[in-house]
């Protein structure tokens, strides 16, 4: 019932010569929100799908759970990791990674 009220207040803005400014608004509206919210978010799940697809072993991750191990094994769809201290092996889903690890990182001294 609200839905066909909406969609006949817009085909009356649209038809009457009030009409136009409102589409303009509204695409106006539309732009904005695009390249705020909708362009941004892709342009980040680009880079961390590139980041995933260049993960190999070796590399030292950390997880979204606050996991953090170095890869072992590369499987299609999930990662083996090595977790200090115990060297436990943990398998992960590729989607759980947060971040890699940089060599330059200074490691802390306790």
């Amino acid at each position: 019932m609200i839905q066909s009220m909406f969609n006949l207040y817009l085909f009356q803005a649209a038809s009457s010569p009030g009409g136009a400014p409102f589409l303009i608004v509204m695409v106006f509206m539309f732009a904005v929100m695009y390249f705020v919210l909708i362009r941004p978010q892709q342009t980040r799940q680009k880079r961390w799908q590139a980041m995933v697809n260049e993960l190999k072993t070796g590399d030292k991750i950390t997880t979204s759970g606050g996991i953090r191990g170095t890869i072992i094994a590369v499987k299609d769809d999930s990662f083996h990791l090595r977790v200090p201290p115990d060297n436990l092996r943990l398998e992960i889903a590729k989607s759980a990674v947060l971040s890699v690890a940089r060599e330059d990182e200074p490691k802390k001294e306790k």
